[in-house]
């Protein structure tokens, strides 16, 4: 698997928020979202090929029970199964969070899903070349009805940026089998503290009226965005 990086950190997202981590970021993805805040492991990927057993040997340098494999997009690589599988066996807790436009079965305690709204189209950039492919590939409720039904333990994470957004979050909802509101969390979209702010106040309050979590990003507020952290 081509990595960008390993680091320890805290998880800042989803309903493990705050739990200290492993962070395995493969570097490679089938998407070109335009507010995407890891560039290096999607638009310009980086990074060198490790084996299952050498990611295995890096994580367990790290006094964390969870390890956290992200991207880029995860489900791409082949080999991710052997890498669970291994994780698996040192008694690590497994998040993979993916965009799920990719369906694969492999040892998973908690499977974050965040498929892509219309908000992460890239029209504008690179003159549109990638907006296209985008398109066609950021949603896929066939695959992310296969991830609900054979994955018991998920979440499902959404970008926000305006309330029109939510429209397409519910629109989705009912493509898919029954999904508890809780496992529902909605993300302010930003990458300083400043417009998670902005946005929080009143993603908050549609939070209350549908009954949906909000979903902070504590790496940036903590951080700012940066790599490593």
């Amino acid at each position: 698997m081509r990595l960008a990086e390993i680091f320890y950190s805290i998880q800042g997202e989803g309903l493990l928020a705050g739990t200290p981590s492993v962070f395995v970021r493969v570097s490679g993805c089938n998407l070109r979202c335009r507010w995407c805040d890891t560039e290096y492991a999607s638009w310009y990927p980086e990074g060198k090929s490790w084996g299952a057993q050498e990611i295995v040997a890096e994580v367990v340098r790290y006094p964390a029970r969870h390890v956290v494999i992200t991207g880029g997009e995860p489900f791409l690589f082949r080999d991710l199964g052997e890498l669970c599988a291994a994780l698996h066996e040192t008694g690590r807790h497994i998040t993979i969070e993916t965009a799920g436009t990719i369906y694969r079965e492999v040892v998973c305690d908690l499977l974050s899903l965040s498929p892509k709204l219309s908000n992460s189209t890239p029209w504008q950039r690179d003159a549109g070349r990638w907006a296209h492919r985008h398109e066609q590939l950021r949603l896929q409720p066939a695959v992310l009805r296969q991830f609900l039904q054979h994955y018991p333990e998920y979440q499902l994470k959404f970008v926000i940026e305006e309330p029109s957004d939510l429209t397409e979050v519910q629109q989705l909802l009912s493509e898919l089998p029954a999904v508890p509101k809780e496992r529902v969390l909605l993300m302010p979209q930003g990458v300083t503290p400043e417009e998670l702010r902005e946005r929080s106040r009143w993603l908050v309050e549609a939070c209350k009226e549908l009954g949906y979590r909000y979903c902070p990003r504590l790496h940036i507020e903590l951080f700012g965005n940066r790599r490593g952290v």
